[in-house]
């Protein structure tokens, strides 16, 4: 899309205060927020001992405080993780979730909008594409309410082609950072945190199993035709390949008038695949890297076996 536009989601906010706070958040999370500056907006994922996924965040740097934006991921279970890991030593106030407003936009922005946040990542947008954060009761700015909102469809899409992960399909304790195309949002240099291990071992062996794939399937290609088709893809269906060995599972869907579409964890073997089959049935999908997805560190070095 050329023409500028936006789209809403609900995000949960939760607020840090106090001396501590950038020291907490950096070895609790895998951005290197320590040495932020006041102002600065880090993406950064919530991962748990064994580098898999709890949560993905924006983190609004401030003088002697932070916002942690919640993109993905439980809130109230991130909040009681924190918390379980705050020692009274530490001097690090944490207030509770609050509901937030994030406005992704597309295409430029007027001059002087004012408090836009500049994440570094593709949110959709692509990478380095300003975003919005409008906490309760805030409103729209009218040079927002001016532009274009896509519709749910539109907006899924732009998830889906941009390899946006969600909960529980691509986030959830089966998937680490750089399976969903998430290098950009973890820090290799910044020391001890928690996954730290794990993530810096998948980085020097390029030990990556799967990765994610965005997938679609037209009404009209070769194989199940008919109105019903597209109800047999649905997370968990397995893929294979032409030649039938086992390539992975889809995990988000989107069924179109066209046909569907959605997102896929592919196996390291089947990344080479234009073309996988979906089902007992083996429907053809069509099998591309989404638009927002990074390669995994030293996955160049690393044959596929």
């Amino acid at each position: 899309m050329s023409t500028a536009a936006r789209w809403s989601s609900a995000v949960s906010l939760i607020r840090l205060e106090g001396a501590d706070t950038r020291r907490f958040l950096h070895g609790q999370s895998s951005q290197a927020i320590e040495q932020a500056r006041p102002g600065d907006c880090l993406a950064t994922c919530l991962i748990s001992p064994t580098a898999r996924l709890r949560g993905l965040a924006l983190v609004l740097v401030h003088e002697g405080s932070a916002e942690l934006v919640l993109l993905a991921g439980e809130a109230a279970a991130i909040h009681q993780a924190l918390d379980r890991v705050l020692f009274p030593a530490d001097q690090v106030r944490l207030e509770p979730p609050q509901p937030a407003t994030l406005v992704r936009l597309l295409g430029s922005t007027p001059p002087g909008t004012g408090q836009l946040l500049h994440p570094a990542v593709d949110l959709g947008g692509g990478a380095g594409q300003p975003v919005l954060l409008l906490r309760s009761g805030e409103a729209l700015p009218a040079w927002a309410e001016a532009l274009p909102e896509l519709t749910p469809l539109e907006a899924e899409q732009r998830r889906l082609r941009h390899g946006i992960p969600t909960a529980p399909g691509e986030l959830n304790d089966d998937t680490n950072p750089f399976e969903l195309g998430l290098a950009p949002w973890v820090s290799l240099s910044k020391g001890c945190y928690v996954g730290q291990e794990t993530l810096a071992k998948l980085a020097s062996t390029g030990g990556v199993k799967q990765q994610l794939r965005h997938w679609s399937w037209r009404a009209d290609a070769p194989g199940p035709a008919g109105p019903a088709a597209a109800d047999d893809l649905s997370p968990g269906t397995p893929l294979r390949t032409t030649a039938g060995e086992r390539a992975g599972s889809i995990t988000s869907v989107l069924r179109t008038p066209q046909g569907a579409e959605g997102l896929a964890l592919v196996r390291r073997q089947a990344l080479g695949e234009a073309q996988l089959l979906a089902g007992a049935d083996g429907r053809p999908l069509e099998i591309r890297m989404p638009a927002g997805f990074v390669e995994p560190p030293a996955a160049a070095a690393k044959p596929s076996l």
